[in-house]
């Protein structure tokens, strides 16, 4: 999501305006309440996707007297009448942690990784990790190989920690997983982001975070996520389904974009695409949620926005019966409409990344977005179809890629990126 699109609408109209610069673009597809304060921040609250920014300071992070935050839901209120954060907000300081350790370039070597042996078994692990990935991940794994070998074996130690982390509660011995197993993998994080990896694997990653700017909150996040999935099967609100996004997936994306670089040409400012690549995780999350929603059911989950659903007439039963409707039908054209919103803006970040990074990503984000096509073209049927995109369809794919890949970085200086 980019922070130099500012959205301002009238108190006493429904027609949302897109500035940009001196521009300013009507949005009648957004809906929006306005809710102001005296001497207090001014609230937004859309039908759909939501955005936030802060005018460019002299230190590049500081926030303008007037914020304007786009929330995907209406925010909860507390017993006082107090706003409570959306969370598109949370999130948000995550990105700008981030983006402030890179731009101030904070991180230098804090300890010595303790490798069990050598070097050679360093370069082991590594190997490894590329062997994992390259079996349970081959599309993305081939798309890895474009970039130099440094940032290519830090993305598969990355990858290969977050598929165990996945695999605690998607895996064989999910069944057995508890909160308490959950915390002693938090704590095993903890570890190796201090210099004191448990196994091979977790040394690969340690030698990854200690080289590269890499915040530890994402992955601590992600964990969170996988707490969620123990205790949680439905979902009020875009908001609450949002946040879960963020954990399982919107994190990758942050953990990541240290790795593949910002192109030293790009003039964009480092927090915009931080969130690029966060709407992408997001993007990339709520795809696979609309392409698995009957195998979803038949576990007894529902990540689909119960408020939304009720809106079009729907219910847990109609999700659990498996039949495609008019209201079906209605309800997937939203959804599928907000997901292909979030690549959009996830578009706008890649162009800016290191130029060996640009192609796989690019690629990743074409051919998830074209599962939403495939959900289109199975008339909606994701209770008994799974929507996929052919090889063939990825075959083309790669080539359109690679020529967006070639597209420069923004020359233009919108905000500083000290």
């Amino acid at each position: 999501m980019s922070l130099k699109l500012l959205w301002f609408v009238s108190s006493q109209s429904n027609l949302g305006f897109l500035h940009h610069g001196n521009r300013s673009l009507p949005c009648p597809n957004l809906l929006f309440q306005h809710r102001a304060g005296k001497g207090k921040n001014q609230r937004w609250k859309p039908h759909f996707c939501s955005l936030r920014t802060h005018a460019p300071g002299s230190e590049g992070l500081r926030r303008s007297k007037v914020k304007v935050t786009v929330m995907s839901t209406m925010a909860a209120t507390s017993s006082a009448g107090e706003i409570a954060m959306s969370s598109e907000e949370k999130v948000y300081n995550v990105v700008l942690k981030q983006a402030a350790l890179v731009n101030k370039q904070l991180r230098s070597p804090r300890v010595d990784v303790v490798v069990p042996g050598d070097l050679s078994l360093l370069n082991e692990a590594y190997d490894r990790c590329g062997e994992i990935c390259a079996e349970y991940a081959k599309t993305f794994y081939l798309g890895t190989l474009l970039m130099t070998p440094e940032r290519r074996r830090a993305i598969w130690a990355i990858y290969v920690w977050c598929r165990r982390t996945d695999e605690l509660v998607d895996g064989p011995n999910a069944p057995h997983i508890t909160p308490t197993a959950l915390d002693r993998w938090e704590a095993r994080l903890e570890d190796l982001f201090n210099g004191r990896p448990f196994d091979m694997l977790d040394a690969a990653l340690a030698n990854t975070v200690n080289k590269f700017p890499v915040n530890i909150q994402p992955f601590k996040d992600m964990i969170e996520g996988m707490r969620m999935d123990l205790r949680k099967s439905r979902y009020k609100n875009f908001d609450e389904l949002y946040l879960y996004c963020y954990y399982v997936a919107g994190t990758v994306g942050l953990m990541s974009v240290p790795v593949m670089g910002i192109a030293p040409e790009s003039l964009a400012r480092t927090e915009s695409v931080y969130n690029a690549a966060l709407a992408l995780g997001i993007a990339n999350q709520l795809t696979n949620i609309l392409r698995d929603v009957g195998e979803d059911a038949q576990r007894g989950r529902i990540y689909l926005p119960q408020d939304e659903l009720a809106q079009e007439g729907l219910s847990d039963e109609d999700i659990f019966s498996g039949k495609v409707t008019d209201k079906w039908r209605n309800f997937m054209k939203k959804q599928i409409k907000r997901a292909r919103m979030l690549f959009h803006e996830a578009e706008k970040g890649v162009k800016e990344l290191n130029a060996s990074s640009r192609w796989p990503v690019s690629a990743s984000l074409m051919l998830y977005k074209q599962i939403l096509d495939e959900i289109e073209a199975n008339d909606y049927n994701n209770f008994t179809k799974r929507a996929y995109v052919s090889k063939a369809k990825k075959l083309i794919a790669l080539p359109v890629a690679y020529v967006r890949s070639l597209v420069a970085p923004s020359t233009i200086r919108s905000s500083h990126r000290n």
